[in-house]
């Protein structure tokens, strides 16, 4: 037995999980095929006892964001000197925000030259959306509550204790970043060596945690074959091939625009800013994007990325730990592909002409609205109806869209979240590597 687990430990954890992820897709779309000639009810048995152990790996996962988001943050804000923090965090947004107006292009772009439901009548699409109009129209009730752009201001400041309970993200971030610029305004402004000196002993000691906290992910990142392993097993037993079949423009739309940014746009950009082989810089971050692709929830492969980015990457941590946690947080450039995608569907089904003036909308309204997608599973559908409705579609078409989305969402938010996490760390290097920051921590 201690030669077996001798030998598992020495497998690269990229080759177990890939393994892992291999055997699960034959083993769910062998449950699948099974399900289609005896029936779903003997398969939904087998899934219900292989799932907790995918489950729990995601629940792992999120157990973990919160601290490493608290603690990475408020590290890397008391860590850069004030006058650097604005600069650094300027160029950061910029970087996001430049990332995200070139995905919306790309998706726009190759929406309206795949054209998505063109060539079909809206009675096709309206059965192929089926059982999921009444589960669509909740997720449209719930989005119209209130103006999503205001709430999403107005979640900046909250509770922080609320926020840490809840895993509410915006407020987490926007409370660390202060906490931690407080300690190193409050260090740069001081005049006693006692103040300086307790500071520093609160610093210390914030690291002392997040060193912790990655040490909890290490052996998390231990159990992760068995974790994808389960989820790719219930994924694939309970989908299938069948997904993708009636949905298949829209699936190649998103998935080619998602292969532009990863490929394309991505190492234009690296290779502007670094002059570096871009590919290499893409390879030593695949650890983070298979995992992305797995969970579905840049949010969750949070702790993930900042390993890559300071072990693989060598990025310094005063700036992985502020930038990755926003990133996570408003850089969605995988959902800035999809967005459009369903919208040029939805101006086909229901006769709307798409003017220049309304296509350059679309790109502002995507940006602007995948700045709340919130780094978790699914999280573009309620986005999809902002920009529904700035297209001014009624309810029940609005309904209809986005249950078309929900029967095919499990696939595309596989790529989508490995296209933001992608993004990230992208952004981070660039940055970094105009800063200066990186190579190992000088005294």
């Amino acid at each position: 037995m201690k030669r077996i687990f001798k030998w598992y430990f020495s497998v690269s954890l990229m080759v177990r999980i890939l393994f892992c992820f291999v055997a699960g897709s034959v083993i769910g779309g062998g449950l699948w095929y099974l399900s289609q000639r005896s029936g779903q009810q003997n398969v939904d048995i087998i899934i219900n006892y292989i799932s907790p152990f995918g489950q729990v790996f995601v629940h792992m996962l999120k157990m973990i964001v919160v601290p490493v988001i608290f603690f990475s943050l408020v590290v890397g804000s008391a860590s850069l000197p004030v006058s650097k923090f604005g600069r650094v965090g300027v160029k950061t947004l910029l970087w996001y925000l430049g990332c995200s107006f070139f995905a919306a292009v790309v998706g726009v772009v190759l929406a309206l030259g795949i054209n998505p439901g063109s060539k079909s009548s809206i009675e096709k699409w309206q059965e192929m959306a089926g059982g999921l109009t009444s589960q669509a129209s909740d997720i449209a009730e719930k989005a119209t509550d209130a103006n999503p752009l205001a709430q999403i201001l107005l979640n900046l400041f909250r509770n922080p204790f609320e926020a840490l309970s809840t895993g509410n993200f915006l407020p987490i971030i926007v409370f660390s970043i202060m906490f931690g610029l407080a300690i190193r305004v409050t260090i740069e402004a001081a005049k006693s060596k006692t103040s300086v000196q307790r500071l520093e002993m609160l610093e210390d000691l914030l690291k002392a945690c997040r060193d912790a906290m990655f040490k909890v992910v290490d052996w998390i990142l231990e159990y992760s074959p068995i974790g994808v392993l389960a989820l790719t097993i219930m994924n694939f037993g309970l989908h299938g091939p069948s997904i993708v079949g009636p949905y298949i423009s829209v699936t190649v739309g998103v998935v080619l625009g998602i292969t532009v940014m990863v490929f394309v746009v991505y190492p234009v950009l690296l290779w502007i800013v670094t002059r570096k082989n871009p590919f290499t810089i893409l390879k030593k971050i695949k650890e983070a994007m298979l995992m992305a692709f797995i969970t579905r929830s840049s949010a969750a492969t949070l702790p993930i990325s900042i390993k890559v980015a300071e072990e693989d990457l060598q990025i310094r941590n005063e700036l992985a730990s502020f930038s990755l946690p926003l990133g996570a947080t408003i850089n969605m450039d995988g959902v800035c592909v999809h967005l459009p995608m369903f919208a040029v569907l939805a101006a086909n089904m229901f006769g709307i002409e798409l003017t220049i003036g309304s296509l350059a909308v679309l790109v502002i309204t995507t940006v602007l609205s995948s700045i709340g997608a919130g780094g978790v599973p699914g999280g573009s559908l309620m986005l999809l109806f902002i920009v529904l409705e700035a297209m001014h579609l009624s309810g029940s078409q609005v309904a209809v869209i986005i249950a078309l989305a929900l029967g095919i969402n499990p696939i595309l938010d596989m790529f989508e979240t490995m296209n933001n996490v992608t993004g990230d760390l992208v952004c981070t290097y660039a940055v970094a590597h105009n800063e200066g920051l990186i190579g190992e921590e000088t005294a």
